[in-house]
C-alpha cells in the first residue's frame, strides 16, 4: 500500500473514532528528536466552552432547571423549542446541531439511543450514520421504516469525540427525553443499548442480561412497553450478535401486530 493509500487509511479509522478536529495549527513531526509541541497558549486550540455553563452543567440546579421547564411543554414543537434555547448544558456549547428527532411523531414505536454522533451533529437528525443505515435495515427485515417509527437520542447533543457521555450530561438531558417519550405517546419503546436502558429505566443489569424482555417505563400516569436491544453501533463490531436484536425485532413487530387485531 502506498504512502498517500496509509495516510487516507489512517484518516479514516481517526473519522470513524470520532477524531475530527484539529489540535494545533500546525503539524508537528514527532520523529524529530526532542520536539515539543509549540502552541499558543493564549489562544484555545479547541472551542472554548464558558464557565459558567460549564459550571451549571454540573449542579443539581441544572437538572431541577430543566424539569421544571419541561413540565410547561404541551407538545413536541414546544420541546424542540424549549431545548433549543435551554443553556444549562455545557454540550450544547460544542455541538454543532440540536438533535431532537426524526421519523413519524404518531408512530406506535418510539426508538431512543444514546447519543448523536458525527454525522448526526451535522445534519441535526439522529441515525444518520453507519449505524443509523443499519438500524433502517433492521426496520426493513419487520416491515417498518423512518415514516413508521418515531427515532431520538437521551442525549440531544453530540459530547466531543463522540465519548461516552458523563453522569451530569445524562441527568441533565433526562428530563427532555422523558417528557419526548411521555409527549409522543408511542405504544412501545425501544432502547438501544445499555446508556439508554441505565437512564430510562433505572436498571442496573448489562444490556446482554436485559435485553429482549419486555419491561415497563413509566412516563407521567402511564405505563409503557419498554424493551432493551443492542445498539446499531455495537452490532457493526460485534456482527454475530445481530441473531439475538433480529429475535427482540420479532417481539416487537408480534405485538405490534397484536394490538392491530
Amino acid at each position: 500500500m502506498s504512502t498517500q493509500a496509509n495516510a487516507r487509511a489512517a484518516l479514516t479509522f481517526l473519522l470513524a473514532a470520532g477524531a475530527d478536529e484539529a489540535i494545533a495549527e500546525t503539524p508537528i513531526d514527532r520523529f524529530l528528536s526532542g520536539q515539543q509541541p509549540t502552541l499558543d497558549p493564549v489562544a484555545p486550540i479547541a472551542p472554548a466552552v464558558s464557565a459558567s455553563v460549564e459550571q451549571t452543567a454540573t449542579t443539581p440546579d441544572a437538572v431541577q432547571s430543566a424539569r421544571s421547564r419541561v413540565a410547561q411543554c404541551q407538545d413536541l414543537a414546544a420541546l424542540r423549542a424549549l431545548m433549543e434555547t435551554f443553556d444549562g448544558c455545557a454540550l450544547k456549547d460544542t455541538a454543532t446541531n440540536l438533535v431532537f428527532a426524526d421519523g413519524n411523531p404518531d408512530a406506535r414505536l418510539m426508538i431512543i439511543g444514546e447519543a448523536p454522533g458525527r454525522e448526526e451533529d451535522r445534519l441535526g437528525k439522529p441515525f444518520v450514520g453507519q449505524s443509523g443505515q443499519l438500524l433502517d435495515r433492521m426496520l426493513g427485515a419487520i416491515e417498518l421504516d423512518r415514516s413508521s417509527v418515531y427515532i431520538s437520542n437521551v442525549l440531544p447533543w453530540r459530547p466531543p469525540g463522540n465519548r461516552k457521555p458523563t453522569h451530569q450530561e445524562i441527568a441533565i438531558c433526562l428530563p427532555f427525553i422523558e417528557r419526548h417519550v411521555e409527549l409522543a405517546g408511542a405504544e412501545i419503546v425501544l432502547l438501544t443499548g445499555g446508556t439508554a436502558v441505565a437512564a430510562l429505566l433505572g436498571r442496573s443489569e448489562g444490556i446482554t442480561r436485559i435485553r429482549g424482555r419486555w419491561l415497563k417505563f413509566r412516563t407521567g400516569q402511564k405505563d409503557v412497553a419498554a424493551m432493551a436491544t443492542f445498539h446499531p453501533a455495537y452490532l457493526l463490531r460485534q456482527p454475530g450478535q445481530k441473531r439475538e436484536v433480529w429475535q427482540d425485532l420479532l417481539k416487537i413487530q408480534s405485538r405490534l401486530r397484536e394490538s392491530d387485531a
